[in-house]
């Protein structure tokens, strides 16, 4: 494997996103166990910010974070790619209202928090309509690559945030390729912080039209996998 790629974070990109921090520790809704902001810095920021080495969010794109949680990696990729148009979406109600909290409190005019589930916006406004999706510690890559692919256009990427490579998830997901339409395009290995060790993002492309079948039901995907 070759040497991680190591993130140079833009200071003004961090200290525009330190609010978040704050927002974060005093935050009751259980969103983390990393809440201090120092250490949310590198766990959460950091970690988050490595996405910007994909080459494929330096350009204008239309993207969609699935299970967004705290809204990581989707705000602090909205603050440092202005030219992202970012819906942070998650099923999670008090999660949507702190998303929402931070949007309104760093005045991102490009990011919005939507409550729903990735299904059913694939089922409505939002089949097709992405250039990107972003996930970060929310599922098995065969899972993410069955609700990602419904919300990419075709040519688009999904993102997944991981840590070491696992060669049985991998083997999952291409097990599945052709039912999902994807495909994996490239393993990047980084470090977005000096102490960080075994981070990988997964960059997975959607190579034909959303296959007949997708989305299944809402919850199908981690239920029945379609890895059986």
């Amino acid at each position: 494997m070759s040497d991680p790629v190591s993130l140079a974070a833009d200071p003004a990109a961090l200290e525009r996103l330190r609010p978040m921090l704050d927002l974060l520790e005093r935050s009751t809704a259980s969103l983390s166990s990393v809440t201090d902001p120092e250490r949310a810095l590198e766990v959460h920021l950091l970690d988050s910010l490595s996405g910007t080495l994909v080459d494929e969010l330096d350009s204008p794109a239309r993207l969609v974070d699935i299970g967004s949680g705290a809204g990581l990696p989707g705000i602090p990729l909205a603050a440092a790619r202005p030219g992202l148009t970012v819906d942070l979406i998650d099923s999670v109600g008090r999660k949507v209202d702190f998303i929402q909290t931070v949007i309104d409190e760093l005045g991102l005019e490009n990011a919005r928090a939507i409550k729903t589930r990735s299904e059913d916006l694939a089922d409505g406004e939002g089949a097709e309509a992405y250039d990107v999706a972003t996930a970060r510690a929310v599922a098995p890559l065969a899972v993410l690559a069955e609700l990602a692919s419904p919300l990419l256009s075709e040519g688009g990427v999904l993102i997944a945030w991981k840590g070491s490579r696992n060669r049985r998830d991998e083997g999952e997901l291409e097990a599945i390729a052709d039912r999902v339409a994807m495909k994996i395009d490239r393993v990047v290995a980084v470090r977005p912080f000096p102490s960080s060790r075994r981070r990988h993002l997964y960059v997975i492309r959607k190579v034909a039209s959303t296959p007949a079948g997708l989305p299944r039901r809402a919850g199908m995907a981690r239920k029945r996998p379609l890895t059986g």
